[in-house]
């Protein structure tokens, strides 16, 4: 049987690789040969996770079809967030908790996509209907990523399934897991050591809207205040950023994981400013905004950035 790879978006975080080693060891328990890869190396929190339940990092890889002719999407679908070389790879299998865009396939393949906080809560139900056994440093890793997708289960794209699979995982794996959920989180906010342009491109997905190219980045944090000390620094990277790449827009999510609210900087176009503003319904006052209650990019920012840059 020909080897497949398994992977998650660019700019990879904790649900990307934790879901990419956990779906990889499903479907090789099924009798696939898949090997669990990733698109760029693993943040602080995902670092973390990997070290506490003792995995190491998957090796990056830049492109696919020099290696495989077929592969497997976790946490994601959009061509422009995959492996550069999509395009000339076949998708044998999808699993994903995000809307459906761009993507088309020449081959039937197997998709499963939910509206859940999480993609691991989707694997866990896949090895609960195969009544497969999660492997307690699995289970850790697979905890792991929906704490980081639901911030420890207050995100508003928290479901009873993901709120399930947690207290499930956890019994699994051992651990108290808001004690570690919590410790994890944190482990993810140390920005004091990194750039600007370091910092806008940890977690950062680029969206088509309506032909626009628009970049959303998302960076959690426990002291907004400190965070937004660097304002200008971010806006100019953001505004280099988006020259180099050609973003027609670049938003920056700034989030207190603490309180679940949030700051945005957005650069680009008045026209790009004036959607902007259309979509949150709030004035840009010097670029910035306060956005309280606002944590979730995929359930509480995409949706609203979509229908305004359609309307």
């Amino acid at each position: 049987m020909e080897k497949e790879l398994v992977f998650g978006h660019q700019n990879p975080d904790t649900d990307a690789i934790g879901t990419a080693i956990a779906f990889s060891y499903f479907v090789n328990k099924l009798g696939c040969n898949t090997e669990p890869v990733a698109l760029g190396e693993p943040n602080d929190e995902t670092a973390y996770a990997l070290a506490k339940f003792g995995f190491e990092a998957p090796r990056v890889i830049k492109t696919a079809s020099d290696e495989v002719k077929s592969v497997m999407l976790v946490d994601h679908n959009e061509p422009q967030q995959s492996v550069s070389d999509i395009d000339k790879v076949k998708v044998s299998r999808v699993v994903d908790h995000h809307r459906i865009m761009n993507f088309n396939t020449a081959d039937p393949l197997y998709y499963r996509a939910e509206p859940v906080g999480c993609t691991s809560t989707i694997v866990w139900e896949m090895f609960d209907e195969q009544e497969m056994e999660i492997p307690e440093n699995l289970a850790g890793l697979m905890l792991s990523a929906i704490i980081s997708d639901t911030l420890l289960l207050k995100s508003p794209t928290t479901t009873d399934k993901d709120r399930a699979a947690v207290e499930s995982l956890a019994k699994i794996a051992g651990v108290d897991y808001k004690e570690y959920g919590l410790a994890m989180l944190k482990a993810g906010t140390n920005i004091a050591d990194k750039s600007e342009d370091e910092l806008i491109d940890l977690d950062a997905k680029s969206f088509e809207l309506n032909g626009n190219n628009v970049r959303v980045a998302q960076i959690n944090v426990v002291d907004l205040p400190e965070a937004m000390e660097r304002k200008e620094a971010f806006l100019k990277a953001m505004e280099s950023a988006s020259k180099e790449n050609g973003y027609d827009m670049f938003m920056l999510l700034i989030t207190n994981i603490l309180d679940s609210d949030s700051e945005a900087l957005v650069v680009g176009s008045d026209e790009n400013k004036a959607t902007f503003e259309k979509a949150f319904g709030k004035k840009l006052s010097d670029s910035e905004v306060k956005l309280p209650g606002v944590v979730s990019r995929k359930k509480q920012v995409v949706p609203p950035l979509t229908n305004a840059f359609e309307g």
